[in-house]
């Protein structure tokens, strides 16, 4: 069963409150830490982008295009479509030799609200670049291309690069690929349905992949080295992961998806965290993932102080005013 992970107040009375699951494992899956329920099976979202864009390394794409740190990172985001965002993604696009049409996403607003705010207010035209999974996409097209495969099709489950990812995220997560749900993510291209535990063993084996053959961990290392280089383009302005990687010096891998999912991975430490919110809303995020990293002793004062207003998120009315918090309410359980 999931357990209450906060309580969301307004005034004096606790007016909601989310349940959750969080497992923390090691790198060979076992069990550290727990609370709620950490066999639950549910879609990874794009939590999984990092182990999805290794197939860009594992396939020698990267060397073939000479992709940047920078776009390596834009690969793993859920980024905000802001400029230099678009930017990045136009130059991929361009080593590529492909036009945005080729990228299957969608368009999207800005998955920031403030950043849609100016969208609508300026009137700016979206196209595919916008779409926050478009750095994804970039990254099965350019394998494409460097395999010969199909183009119009990439998206689709059978389709041989899926193929390849889903063997990837079978081989981080331990969970043989044809036990692996597959639904559709948001943006058209299969989501795979993992236990919490498992997609914690897949971050620890992210960050400390010392039992990976020597390919896999060197691509592990070469995404997270990305990630962190790159903060900006992980998620955008103000954004939880960007803010997130931005102040903890390199020591993580950490990365949302979408309905009330994160994942993070403690480098050199051999421990993963995943964490659901039982009804996918991703508000209390932040503040339970930062609480469980305080329970865990893996923050500093000086690293909290920097993510205060994610720790301690504020409810606000229409008027901007305060009127409560979220906060976060449970125990870690050691195993």
């Amino acid at each position: 069963m999931s357990e209450i992970f906060a309580q969301v107040t307004r005034g004096p009375m606790v007016e909601s409150v989310h349940r959750g699951s969080v497992a923390v494992t090691n790198g060979a899956g076992e069990l550290l830490y727990w609370a709620g329920d950490p066999g639950l099976v549910t879609y990874m979202r794009s939590s999984a982008k990092p182990l999805q864009a290794m197939n860009v390394l594992l396939s020698g794409t990267d060397k073939l295009f000479g992709f940047t740190h920078k776009e390596l990172a834009i690969m793993c985001a859920s980024h905000y479509g802001e400029p230099m965002h678009k930017e990045v993604i136009q130059g991929i696009l361009h080593k590529i030799g492909l036009p945005k049409e080729a990228l299957k996403c969608g368009f999207q607003y800005s998955i920031s609200a403030a950043y849609k705010e100016k969208q609508l207010q300026e009137h700016m035209v979206i196209d595919e670049m916008n779409s926050n999974c478009s750095g994804k996409h970039c990254g099965f097209l350019a394998a494409c291309v460097q395999k010969g495969y199909s183009i119009g099709d990439y998206y689709l489950p059978e389709h041989p690069v899926q193929q390849e990812v889903l063997g990837i995220v079978a081989r981080m997560s331990g969970v043989p690929a044809d036990s692996i749900l597959l639904g559709i993510d948001g943006c058209g291209v299969p989501v795979h349905g993992l236990p919490v535990q498992a997609m914690a063993r897949s971050f620890a084996r992210l960050t400390t992949p010392e039992d990976l053959s020597p390919e896999y961990a060197s691509a592990c290392r070469t995404i997270v080295t990305a990630m962190n280089e790159h903060p900006e383009m992980i998620a955008g302005t103000n954004g939880f992961c960007t803010e997130f990687l931005k102040h903890t010096g390199g020591r993580f891998a950490a990365k949302t998806g979408a309905e009330g999912v994160y994942c993070i991975g403690v480098k050199d430490l051999n421990m993963g965290i995943a964490l659901k919110i039982e009804d996918g809303n991703g508000r209390a995020v932040p503040a339970v993932m930062l609480d469980i990293l305080m329970q865990l002793n893996l923050l500093s004062e000086e690293e909290l102080r920097s993510l205060d207003s994610f720790a301690h998120p504020v409810v606000k009315n229409v008027r901007k005013e305060d009127v409560g918090v979220i906060r976060p309410c449970f125990t870690l359980h050691k195993a």
